[in-house]
């Protein structure tokens, strides 16, 4: 919460000093930009809400939670960079299209601080998303690497056309476009991430060997089968069938099924819950 708040406040900030310098120093891909920080404070206010949502616990409406209001949050995320990176394009093709004047010198003084602080934040929100198993944090770090990319674009662009002088005006909007294509890539990676937590996808295979591996360390269980492992939110939940001794009593099986739950979360902290069903070992 703390870190989608201060990018957040970064990116009003950053709003005001890119669309300052991008309509008074003639820079279009200044102003996209703007366009893309702009967007980053609504994803970060849809974050926000995502993720207080999805912290909120289960109830009798909701057994399971509402981790799923991570994955919406991080799908409407994706879905503002689409329509983003789609507008910026068509707008950095008008421009391309329409005569206008060299962009000023000062405005590439702007950008390197935008890229900095952007790239800052992208690092810093990252990490705390894949800490946290958070898709929307992670999405929200993702929305601060386009913005420094397209920042990238636009200091290239702008120093090709001051470059170049006059008949190189479009250098700039070219720069736009480029970084278009950047955010729309961008959105569509993180769209394919959701998707598959809101169908839920199978995890990486690593995390469902650890699993399996948890599960047959524990004494008694002498194989496992029929594991399906979907993501809820930042949390996982397991559903197993374990062999065990025929001859088990049912306290007995029902002891063991215990313990291969806790061993199960104690080793994969991010597993909420594990439903078993104790099945006699059949060679």
């Amino acid at each position: 919460m703390k870190a989608v708040k201060t990018g957040l406040l970064v990116n009003m900030a950053l709003v005001l000093v890119k669309l300052s310098a991008g309509i008074f120093g003639h820079s279009y891909a200044l102003i996209a930009d703007a366009i893309e920080s702009t967007l980053d404070v609504f994803s970060s206010i849809v974050v926000w809400a995502g993720v207080r949502i999805s912290n909120r616990p289960a109830s009798e409406n909701y057994p399971y939670g509402l981790g799923k209001a991570d994955a919406l949050a991080a799908a409407i995320v994706s879905f503002m960079l689409l329509g983003a990176g789609i507008g910026v394009a068509f707008a950095a093709i008008h421009e391309i299209l329409t005569p206008h004047l060299l962009p000023r010198p000062f405005t590439l003084a702007v950008i390197p601080l935008v890229i900095v602080t952007k790239e800052v934040l992208f690092r810093r929100v990252l990490h705390i998303g894949e800490e946290t198993g958070s898709g929307a944090v992670e999405a929200d770090a993702w929305h601060h690497r386009s913005d420094a990319i397209t920042s990238a674009a636009a200091f290239i662009g702008i120093a090709i056309a001051l470059w170049g002088g006059e008949g190189w005006e479009s250098a700039d909007d070219w720069a736009a476009l480029v970084a278009a294509g950047v955010i729309v890539a961008n959105g569509a990676f993180l769209l394919r991430g959701v998707i598959h937590d809101l169908m839920d996808r199978m995890p990486p295979t690593e995390i469902v060997t650890e699993i399996d591996a948890a599960a047959k360390s524990v004494d008694g269980v002498l194989a496992t089968e029929k594991m399906a492992v979907r993501r809820h939110g930042p949390d996982y939940y397991v559903d197993l069938h374990v062999q065990a001794n025929p001859l088990l009593t049912l306290h007995d099986a029902h002891i063991l099924s215990g313990k291969v739950k806790g061993a199960i979360k104690k080793k994969i902290p991010r597993v909420a819950n594990v439903l078993i069903h104790m099945e006699p070992f059949e060679g």
